[in-house]
C-alpha cells in the first residue's frame, strides 16, 4: 500500500522493526535491513534496487540480512569503522567504514553518521564481540530532502545539534521503550529535532517493546507542525 503525503520526491518503505528503504534521485538506500523480522519477513529478492545499505549498529535485529542483501544487490554497506571490518570478514565485498560527524558523499547523496546512545555487539565466529559505537544516519538526497534515522537510542540533548546542522524534514525514531526510547522520550526528541514528519519504529516486534504510535501522538498534541506517520510493515509513503 502506498500513501502520498510528503510530496518531496522520495519514497519511504517500512519493512518492520527498524528496517526502511528510501528511494529518490535514482538511488535507493536500505537502512537496518532485518528483512526477515517477524512483522513482515520480506525476502531480499523482493526489495528491488539497493545502492547503499546503512547499518546503525551491530545488534542482530539491525544488521539482520545485510550480508545477504549486499551479495544479492551489489550495494555498498556503510557502517562505523569497527563494524565495517567485521562485515568484510563475513563476506561483504563493498564496505565503507566511517565514523560520527563524517559525511560520505556519493552519487549526489550525503550520508552523515550521528551520535546514538545505546550499545553495539555482533556475533563473530560464535562469540559476541564489540562492534564499535552505535550511531544514527542523516541522509540528504540530491533534491535536498533530508531524513534522519536515529537507530537505537535514548533521547539526548545533542539532537538539537542534528536539527541545527542538518535540519531533517523526516525523522525515523524508536518508541518501543525497554531497549530504546519510550513514546514520551521520542516526543521530546521530536521537540529537539523539529521535523515535519516522524515515523515511529522499533515497537511491537516483541512483547517487551510496549510503546505505540498512539502514545507518541498523545505526547505530541501540543506540536501541530509535527505529523506522526504510523506506517504498517510493507507500507510506503511518498
Amino acid at each position: 500500500m502506498t500513501r502520498k503525503i510528503m510530496g518531496r520526491g522520495v519514497s519511504v518503505t517500512f519493512y518492520g522493526h527498524a528496517a526502511f528503504k528510501l528511494a529518490g534521485g535514482g538511488k535507493t538506500v536500505l537502512i537496518d535491513p532485518w528483512l526477515t523480522n517477524p512483522l513482515l519477513a520480506t525476502p531480499v529478492s523482493r526489495v528491488g534496487q539497493v545502492d547503499y545499505i546503512l547499518v546503525t549498529h551491530g545488534h542482530a535485529d539491525h544488521v539482520g540480512d545485510t550480508v545477504e542483501a549486499a551479495k544479492q544487490t551489489g550495494a555498498h554497506v556503510v557502517v562505523i569503522h569497527e563494524l565495517s571490518v567485521l562485515l568484510a570478514k563475513q563476506g561483504v565485498a563493498k564496505v565503507v567504514g566511517m565514523n560520527k560527524g563524517g559525511t560520505f558523499k556519493t552519487d549526489g547523496l550525503e550520508i552523515t553518521m550521528t551520535q546514538a546512545v545505546h550499545s553495539s555487539t555482533i556475533e563473530d565466529e560464535g562469540r559476541m564481540v564489540p562492534a564499535g559505537d552505535p550511531g544514527g544516519f542523516v541522509i540528504k538526497f540530491p533534491n535536498g530532502f533530508t531524513a534522519y534515522h536515529a537507530g537505537d537510542t535514548a533521547v539526548f540533548r545533542d539532537m538539537e545539534l542534528i536539527r541545527e546542522l542538518y535540519r531533517p524534514e523526516l525523522a525515523m525514531l524508536p518508541i518501543g521503550s525497554h531497549y530504546v526510547m519510550s513514546p514520551a522520550e521520542a516526543a521530546l526528541a521530536c521537540r529537539l529535532l523539529k521535523p515535519k514528519w516522524v515515523i515511529p519504529m522499533h515497537y511491537g516486534t516483541f512483547p517487551v517493546l510496549t510503546g505505540t504510535p498512539e502514545e507518541l501522538k498523545e505526547h505530541l498534541k501540543g506540536e501541530p507542525d509535527i505529523e506522526v506517520i504510523a506506517l504498517k510493515p510493507g507500507e510506503t509513503v511518498e
